[in-house]
Formats: structure tokens, sequence, C-alpha cells
């Protein structure tokens, strides 16, 4: 669905909600459409959201259809009814990031993570008290960055601490951390579970200063794994690829040696893919059937636009048959 998503982004952005057939023809990866390909085969796809007209001027143009339009307007919608979660959502990130400060590029990029607005870098103008942008020269450029402007401890709790405090022991069952120990101690199963119990807990604070750690310790590996467990708690989905994690590797003290942490979890994570390409699943977040247990509305809206997306013509007769068709 990248065609789908990404047209509809920059459509949505684009006077009218309109673009020259012949300009779009090369924005691929813009409208998220194969290099070399025509464009007109990924419309095609989806006539429900998407059509072509020829303008008075002679010339081609693609829009959305009016249904599209509509779901436009209801994603609006969604994103103002959930724009203070969504500021939380950033006020957690730079709570847990080194110094409190992200460039607003990284966060823009990895803004469908998180369900954060396309316009979010104007948005952050409205909550002064929450965030403040600065501009930094890094390599001769100027970059943007926002900076949290006050400390929260009510928004410093993990998910992993709240789990804690309504069942302590799936909590503490959740990790596994080693006892190194000689063989000679020729322990039972049963008995080195406990001995390993005593190291799964305390956790560290994701919302400590993971950077003043030795990188090496037990200490700074509870750091890292309670930090990526905070982080996809924060995701519409609950997972993350490598190229979001790495994004954010400095804001976040993050090592090359990730994957291979994360496979030593397999209680709270789940990885698909290969080791250079990878994504991490929040294991809680899963039913048995791998479907999400919590849908924000976000991910519901985006079921639904995906549905749209994959039927080709509206049923003979009326919406409510259409209707019918698209719960199918």
């Amino acid at each position: 669905m990248k065609f789908v998503t990404r047209s509809k982004n920059y459509l949505s952005n684009q006077p009218e909600h309109v673009l020259q057939l012949d300009d779009a023809g090369k924005l691929h990866r813009e409208l998220g459409f194969p290099r070399g390909r025509k464009i007109a085969k990924s419309i095609q796809r989806h006539p429900l959201l998407f059509e072509t007209y020829r303008h008075s001027d002679g010339k081609m143009w693609l829009g959305f259809t009016d249904l599209m339009e509509e779901l436009i307007a209801e994603e609006q919608s969604i994103m103002e009814s959930m724009e203070l979660d969504r500021v939380d959502k950033v006020r957690k990130l730079l709570m847990m990031s080194r110094f409190h400060r992200i460039s607003l590029a990284k966060i823009h990029h990895c803004r469908n993570l998180f369900g954060i607005p396309d316009d979010f870098r104007d948005r952050v103008a409205k909550y002064p008290n929450y965030f403040r942008v600065v501009v930094d020269i890094n390599d001769g450029k100027s970059v943007r960055v926002l900076e949290l402007v006050k400390w929260d401890p009510l928004l410093a709790v993990s998910a992993i601490e709240k789990e804690f405090m309504v069942n302590e022991e799936a909590a503490k069952r959740k990790f596994n951390f080693p006892v190194k120990h000689g063989k000679d101690l020729d322990l039972e199963c049963d008995d080195e579970k406990k001995l390993n119990l005593l190291n799964a807990l305390p956790l560290v604070s994701p919302y400590s200063d993971g950077s003043k750690l030795d990188v090496w310790t037990l200490e700074a590996e509870k750091y890292r794994v309670g930090l990526i467990h905070e982080f996809l708690s924060l995701t519409l989905e609950k997972r993350a690829s490598i190229h979001h994690l790495v994004e954010f590797k400095e804001e976040f003290s993050l090592t090359k040696h990730t994957y291979h942490m994360l496979v030593k979890q397999p209680r709270a994570f789940y990885l698909a893919g290969t080791e250079m390409n990878w994504v991490v699943f929040l294991k809680d977040g899963y039913d048995r059937n791998g479907v999400l247990i919590q849908k924000d509305p976000q991910v519901l809206f985006n079921e639904k636009l995906y549905k749209y997306a994959q039927i080709q013509e509206m049923e003979p007769g009326s919406d409510v048959g259409f209707e019918n068709q698209l719960m199918d």
C-alpha cells in the first residue's frame, strides 16, 4: 500500500489536491510507485481512491475521487481529536532521549509510526509549555531541533512499570538476563530460573540518562531493552523496523548489537526478517492469532482505507451494498 499512503499524503498537501499527470510520473519516490514504471498502472489498481481527468487546459491531471476526499476529511478529524495524545507521545520521546532533544526532521520522518500529523512541525508552536524549537548548526547546515521545556514525572512512567504494579510476576517473567555461573553448580532447571529472576528486576527506567551507563554492563543492557519496550509501546501498531530505531540511535544510546540483544528476549519481543533488515514486534500488543489487541483510531482508519484500496468497483445498487462489500 505504499502508493496509496504516499500519494494520499503528497496530494493532500497540493492545491486543490491535484497534480499534473506528467509531473506525477516523475515523482516515483514521493508517490510510492516503482521507478521506471508508468504511474497510470498504480492509479488503475485503486479506482475508488484516485482518478485522472482532462482539464480545460487540455492536460491530464491526477486527483482524489469523492470517496477519497471524504476519507481525507475523516482522517483529519481523527488527527484533531488525537492531537493531545500525539503531543504526549512526543513529550515522552523527548524525555527518553539524550539531553531531551530530537531534530524535528527525525520526528517527521517517523511520524506515521506514532500517528503524528504531517504538520506537527507547525503545531508545536501551540504548546510553548511543552516544546521549544532551537536551531543547531550541523556540518554547516541549520537543523531545527525540538527541545523539552518541562519534565513531567507523571509521563515518566513506562508501560512495564505500570504492568509491574498490576502483575508483578508477569513483569518478572517478561525479560531474560541469565546469571553467569559455573557448570559445577549443577543447578536444576527450576533453580536456574529462580536465580535468573534475581537479574530480571529492577529494570533501568527508559526515562533515565542511559548515556551515563557503561555500555557493556548488565545495567546498560537493561536500560536499552526497557527503552525499546517503551518505544514500541508508544507506536500505533506496537512494532518498528530497524530503520526506525537507527533513526534515534544517538538519542537513545543504542548499539550496533541491538538485534542480538532483542533476540535474547523472546518473551517480550518477536523479530521478523533478516538480521540486516528486521522488524521488532511487542508481543504483549498482539493476541495469539497475531492480531493487534488495542487499535488506535488511526489504525482503524488505515485498515478501512486499505480495504477500499483493494476494491475495484462499487457494487450496483447503493452505498449499503458497497459497505457490505467493504466488510467482506
